[in-house]
């Protein structure tokens, strides 16, 4: 599960009017290949401490650059000084770089540059991009011991159909009518692998990359999307993989003065889902028409009752930035919890599958031999 995707070169609004009209007026640039959330983290943090030592935003940017070995970041660096000397704005520079920086990022830096608190916004990007860096780390940690036992499993299959097999046919022709059911299906599916092994890499070659083709369409991708969020247990952690990252970015940007709708548009950007990114669309449809933010959680189904009641609590409290804030931090806990259990039920799972298939396999060789020992004595 990826947890930022790339964004459109356009530049977002803030919370001014005057840097919104200097917004939407930067010139656009074509996007170039996204530049990983790690470089991006050394990047804020080196920043935000330079900042918090007094140094100003175009000397930071020139040291940074004078530090940095990667010829894709210096040439970054290089525009955002060339763009800052000119006279404009710290988030008009970064806007012309999506590669390196979300939606999410310029609208809080603008932010944060109208209200004169930079550094510590800096900052709470830095907390957030690491929080989503964990939850990556954990969520890869959980999949590969499993993905790797079906890859093993599927690999001693065909192993054993393919080389193994082929070695006792001629051994079981004479008992051929007294053979298991499995036994002769795996000797069926052996043979059909060694006469036709092109045909079958061509076939399931081509059913791969159709499937893979009809997924990035908007139909497939829409239906993906959909039983991410309906398949039982895996549709828990995907929604509230959702509602943290949400949560999140809205928390951030509402507490940092950007306007609801721009923080709940940016929320769309970051989530890569169309279902989910559908609802925050109807969320932002029931602000604009003055219902708020509560009613349109409150709309969703598979949004918990705990997260539409403090929602609610926060709206009226006027809190709503920092109680959001706190339900993410609680969700990231809770998925922390939730991998973990599921991997630990993953894997013994996976053990007993590949122990069934691998014992299955074994038995269609080991019975046949045993009735031919026992027609020899």
């Amino acid at each position: 599960m990826a947890f930022e995707i790339s964004q459109p070169p356009a530049a977002p609004p803030k919370a001014g009017a005057g840097q919104l009209r200097r917004l939407l007026n930067a010139e656009l640039r074509l996007p170039s290949r996204a530049i990983g959330v790690n470089k991006r983290m050394v990047f804020t943090e080196q920043l935000a401490l330079l900042l918090d030592t007094g140094v100003s935003i175009h000397e930071a940017l020139k040291a940074l650059r004078q530090q940095s070995e990667d010829p894709r970041l210096t040439a970054i660096l290089e525009s955002l000084i060339e763009t800052v000397t000119e006279g404009k704005p710290f988030s008009v520079a970064i806007s012309r770089h999506p590669e390196m920086f979300s939606q999410t990022y310029v609208s809080l830096v603008a932010a944060a540059e109208e209200g004169g608190f930079l550094q510590r916004v800096l900052q709470q990007l830095l907390e957030m991009d690491e929080k989503n860096s964990r939850l990556r780390s954990i969520l890869v940690s959980a999949l590969s011991y499993p993905v790797f036992l079906m890859v093993f499993s599927l690999a001693v299959v065909i192993f054993v159909l393919v080389v193994i097999f082929p070695k006792f046919q001629d051994l079981f022709a004479s008992i051929r009518d007294q053979l298991p059911a499995t036994t002769l299906a795996l000797m069926s599916i052996s043979d059909f692998l060694q006469n036709h092994w092109l045909l079958t890499s061509v076939v399931l070659g081509a059913g791969l990359g159709a499937v893979l083709a009809w997924i990035r369409t908007p139909a497939g991708a829409r239906l993906v999307d959909e039983l991410k969020m309906r398949t039982p247990v895996i549709g828990d952690i995907f929604v509230q993989v959702y509602l943290n990252q949400t949560l999140s970015v809205v928390g951030l940007a509402l507490v940092s003065g950007v306007p609801i709708t721009v923080a709940l548009k940016a929320s769309q950007d970051v989530v890569g889902n169309l279902v989910f990114s559908r609802f925050l669309e109807t969320v932002r449809q029931h602000v604009n028409e003055g219902q708020g933010i509560a009613s349109g959680f409150s709309q969703a189904a598979f949004i918990p009752p705990m997260v539409r009641e403090m929602i609610s609590t926060g709206e009226q409290s006027g809190n709503l930035g920092k109680v959001m804030m706190r339900i993410a931090d609680f969700y990231a806990r809770e998925l922390n919890r939730r991998i973990a259990v599921l991997a630990k039920v993953a894997e013994p799972l996976m053990l007993m599958v590949m122990g069934v298939v691998v014992g299955l396999l074994v038995a269609s060789l080991m019975l046949p031999i045993f009735k031919l020992s026992r027609a020899v004595h």
